[in-house]
């Protein structure tokens, strides 16, 4: 079983991963996204260090997924906190023209030598809970974070997760939910994505909001 799971920055993808993986049996594998030596540029300064940045994470990731997914694969299970598909939403928002194109090329390239997950939860969250979250965890290159870019960027998420994402998907509204203070939270969740994968035991009969599992 391999599982991905994915959000807006600040939604709680590490903590979920984090917290599922011993639920599950499984290996972690984490996004190594602060070996990124152009991100707190980037921050400061999206225009000019957009194409750095993104073309640093699409390798980076890649490498990761390459070397990791098929040897926790052959060990057992599988829980990640992002996806490599991830990439391309933000090269959407930080490039265009002539570098966008690049850009595009070599993830397509790139992409069909990964192993897709089994199942990716998306979890859902207004921005402005987003950007509390982001404020508690106080991550330094964070502070300054332009919130009409984050409010973008979540947008671009729902779209490609209301419409047509690749492969086997979970939306958990993550709104009202706090894994780590309410065990009940966590056994909620983890019962979805038993139920979406097929995994006993799970509660099948456990209620989804409209729109709120695909």
């Amino acid at each position: 079983m391999y599982l991905a799971i994915e959000g807006v920055i600040g939604v709680g993808k590490t903590t979920l991963a984090r917290l599922l993986h011993p639920m599950f049996d499984a290996a972690l594998l984490l996004e190594a996204f602060e070996e990124n030596p152009f991100l707190s540029d980037f921050y400061a300064d999206r225009r000019r260090y957009a194409f750095q940045t993104q073309i640093f994470f699409l390798l980076s990731r890649y490498h990761q997924q390459r070397d990791g997914v098929p040897a926790a694969l052959a060990q057992g299970s599988l829980v990640a906190d992002y996806t490599f598909h991830k990439d391309a939403l933000f090269a959407r928002l930080n490039l265009e023209g002539d570098e966008l194109e690049t850009y595009f090329r070599l993830h397509a390239a790139l992409a069909e030598r990964l192993h897709p997950p089994d199942l990716t939860v998306y979890l859902r969250v207004d921005t402005e809970t987003a950007l509390r979250r982001i404020a508690l965890r106080d991550r330094s290159y964070e502070r300054d974070m332009d919130q009409a870019y984050i409010a973008r960027l979540n947008r671009a998420y729902e779209a490609h997760f209301s419409g047509a994402p690749q492969g086997p998907t979970l939306i958990i509204d993550t709104n009202r939910l706090d894994y780590v203070h309410d065990p009940a939270h966590l056994d909620e969740a983890a019962s979805r994505i038993r139920a979406a994968l097929g995994i006993h035991p799970y509660q099948p009969a456990l209620p989804f909001a409209p729109g709120e599992a695909r």
